[in-house]
């Protein structure tokens, strides 16, 4: 009889002598959370260094790797909004009708199965409780979108993708393969906020085009492969820069959670990341009750 293949245990994917995730509440389970909670009050980021070992840092490589087929690779032109359209309720260069490309791929959240490092990380409680303590909920679940829940994104040579907002309030990345040469994370920490798009500073902001560095309040992150990124993405704007024409691509895997359990994504966006959109996006738009005002 064939043996099954198991999903991969936690201490052969995160380093827990350094950062012991699986003993919630001990001493410096206590001191990695206050870490991070101070960088996601003050910055809206935490950067958690070498928190996957560097040997499932490889394995996550390969899984992806071996999946990338299914990536879908999409090139817009979007507003920091998603949007691709000129809205004529605004003036020319506003940030509503400021397109820039978007040159990126997704490998959907129905690639993996549980025998993946990725996919068994993305789902452990231990994992889960930790990020709820780091941003100060009282829990959280994995997000039920089955094309967005867990995902990775690619960069091939010459992609970017250009400043924006997210839709959740929160992402969790891990960096898998840097770019040799491009691919730095950027954001400005808190430029907008439920009631108030901070429209004049986004505007000056994407008025400087590449010299984003030289406006006061912009991030730049130095992010190595095995590195675990928690992001306020809804209220601070982002951006990957362009990946070298003559570098290997980038490689990141992004894990989705909710406060709330069996949340489902938004139709259009769904259908510009991934191509396609599924029942269970039609169905969860039909009944959609919005969290703020903000334009998206």
């Amino acid at each position: 009889m064939a043996q099954t293949e198991r999903s991969p245990a936690l201490d052969q994917i995160v380093d827990l002598v350094t950062y012991p995730i699986d003993q919630r509440g001990s001493d410096r389970y206590s001191m990695v959370v206050a870490a991070a909670m101070a960088g996601l009050r003050s910055q809206g980021c935490a950067v958690i260094k070498d928190l996957i070992r560097p040997e499932a840092i490889a394995r996550m490589n390969n899984e992806i790797a071996a999946r990338k087929h299914t990536t879908h690779f999409s090139t817009d032109s979007i507003n920091p909004y998603f949007h691709t359209s000129v809205d004529p309720q605004y003036p020319d260069h506003h940030p509503v009708n400021t397109f820039i490309e978007r040159s990126s791929g997704f490998i959907p959240g129905d690639s993996w199965d549980e025998t993946c490092s990725i996919d068994a990380l993305f789902r452990s409680p231990e994992l889960g409780a930790f990020l709820a303590d780091c941003l100060e909920l009282p829990e959280l679940h994995c997000y039920a979108d089955p094309l967005a829940g867990l995902t990775a994104n690619i960069l091939d040579p010459g992609q970017q993708f250009t400043w924006h907002f997210d839709t959740n309030e929160f992402a969790v990345t891990i960096l898998v393969q840097e770019a040799a040469v491009g691919g730095e994370f950027e954001y400005y920490p808190a430029i907008r906020s439920p009631t108030d798009e901070g429209f004049d500073t986004i505007a000056a902001l994407l008025a400087s085009a590449d010299a984003a560095n030289q406006i006061e309040g912009v991030h730049s992150l130095d992010l190595r492969p095995g590195d675990l990124q928690i992001f306020r993405g809804r209220y601070s704007l982002h951006r990957v820069k362009r990946v070298a024409a003559d570098s290997v691509p980038r490689h990141a895997a992004i894990f989705a959670f909710t406060e709330q359990p069996d949340v489902i994504g938004r139709v259009e966006r769904t259908q510009q990341l991934f191509g396609r959109v599924l029942p269970e996006h039609t169905a969860a738009e039909l009944v959609r009750v919005r969290s703020d005002t903000l334009i998206d």
